[in-house]
């Protein structure tokens, strides 16, 4: 569709030759001759860039573009002020109230087009912003929270005891767990949620950036600091930031860390001004810092300024109820995504997937069945299109239990009862050896009742 420019204009000559120049450069233009009727037309002629005079007869161009800006809220086009050279200072006023650029009259042609030229890449650039904001808005939303197990249950309560609490969160769990959605549901359900979500991913940060990276620079601070630049306390001004794999930072970094958390404000690299900050921090480990702290690789000072709401997401492999459902919610994702009907998975297919360790947790299981939808041939995903490490064929991380040993003439549930029965017999005898035979601590270890676990070991033949 053809970028379309608003132009508002007293002059009927003017209009008549802006309609001309923009039309030829290939823009769909519809020329008005006052703000009021701008205002009118404006909504249906969706503009990308509206061409303003600064001097209308009526309402100015100023208060045409804040009206138009207030009607049209995000769909608001970007703005060009035109203006003549004794009015230039106005002109700059308007860019200080949020128009782009502005033009003097007399205005040369291809100066004029480059400057609408501007106007619409910059609006396309919103747009797509506006989509991929949109885009990241569905994957994090609390609905993508999948799990129908005791343990993920009581990560939903907590999550949402927590979000509306201005204060720190810790969120433990291994790799893959589902951390930065977690951190995200917080943020969206907090009176932060139109403030900026800004994460920082500590492990990946080499140690001599990361003061730059929580604090920002001033030009001239070091060789490369060509312009100052604002570090992730200062974007995050408002909302929420998210350090995540905060144990990887170094005993400097935890240091600064700790004093920007205490005094509620920073300094940047090369900078003597004091900067006051308002977020809330949220942070990620999939360290067990307690231990960290008792090996003096953590401070416990920062632990503690940290560690004051905390939730812990549990492995998957500790959780088999809900492969199912996560299972459903991302063959139904990314078959919509992939343009493909979504295909249920046979109960041989699903019973290894129960069966497996999965030590990339979520993460690993979401790729596996991206990777098989794609691949699979038939009207479901059989055990042939799940990856080969699933099938037990890799190195590492093998499947386990017969749970694959599915007849094939089995329901979905007699599948999904076989892989259960594997995995708990599994898991029960891990937790026995760990705990040398003690039924008291193996219990414990699986948050069971020693009864249950009792009951358990008799009925899988254990006994």
């Amino acid at each position: 569709m053809e970028p379309r420019v608003l132009v508002v204009d007293d002059e009927k000559t003017l209009r008549g030759i802006l309609t001309t120049v923009l039309g030829e450069s290939g823009y769909d233009v519809l020329a008005v001759e006052s703000g009021e009727e701008a205002i009118t037309r404006a909504p249906d002629f969706g503009p990308d860039v509206a061409l303003l005079d600064l001097r209308l007869t009526g309402i100015d161009g100023v208060e045409t573009m804040e009206r138009l800006r207030d009607s049209l809220g995000p769909a608001a086009p970007v703005f060009i002020i035109m203006t003549a050279h004794g009015t230039i200072r106005s002109a700059v006023d308007a860019i200080r109230k949020g128009a782009l650029d502005y033009v003097t009259k007399p205005f040369d042609n291809d100066e004029l087009k480059l400057t609408v030229l501007r106007a619409v890449q910059l609006r396309r650039l919103e747009r797509r912003v506006e989509v991929l904001e949109s885009q990241l808005e569905d994957r994090f939303r609390p609905e993508n929270m999948v799990g129908q197990s005791g343990a993920m249950d009581a990560v939903f309560r907590m999550t949402g005891k927590i979000a509306p609490l201005d204060t720190t969160v810790l969120i433990s769990g291994e790799t893959g767990t589902g951390k930065e959605l977690v951190a995200r549901a917080v943020h969206r359900h907090s009176n932060r949620k139109d403030g900026p979500f800004v994460t920082v991913n500590c492990g990946a940060i080499p140690p001599t950036l990361m003061e730059s990276s929580f604090f920002g620079h001033e030009r001239g601070a070091f060789t490369d600091a060509k312009t100052a630049r604002r570090g992730a306390f200062e974007q995050a001004n408002g909302g929420t930031l998210f350090l995540d794999e905060i144990g990887e930072l170094s005993p400097a970094a935890q240091a600064g860390l700790l004093r920007a958390l205490e005094e509620g404000e920073i300094r940047r690299v090369g900078g003597e001004r004091a900067i006051p900050v308002d977020v809330r921090f949220i942070a990620a480990t999939n360290r067990d810092l307690q231990a960290e702290v008792e090996a003096e690789n953590f401070r416990e000072d920062l632990f503690w300024r940290l560690n004051v709401l905390a939730i812990h997401l549990p492995p998957l492999r500790e959780r088999p109820e809900d492969i199912a459902p996560l299972v459903d919610h991302f063959v139904a994702a990314h078959a919509e995504r992939l343009g493909l009907a979504p295909k249920p998975l046979d109960p041989a297919a699903l019973s290894l997937l129960i069966a497996y360790e999965w030590p990339g947790n979520v993460r690993e299981l979401e790729n596996a069945l991206e990777s098989s939808l794609a691949l699979a041939t038939g009207p479901s995903v059989t055990a042939a299109d799940l990856p080969a490490r699933l099938r037990g064929a890799g190195a590492g991380g093998a499947a386990h239990g017969s749970g694959a040993d599915v007849p094939s003439q089995a329901t979905l549930a007699d599948a999904v009862e076989r892989a259960r029965a594997a995995v708990e017999e599994r898991m029960i005898l891990d937790a026995l050896r760990e705990a040398d035979g003690n039924r008291t601590r193996a219990a414990e270890r699986l948050g069971i009742s020693r009864k249950t676990l009792f009951n358990k070991m008799r009925e899988r033949g254990l006994l």
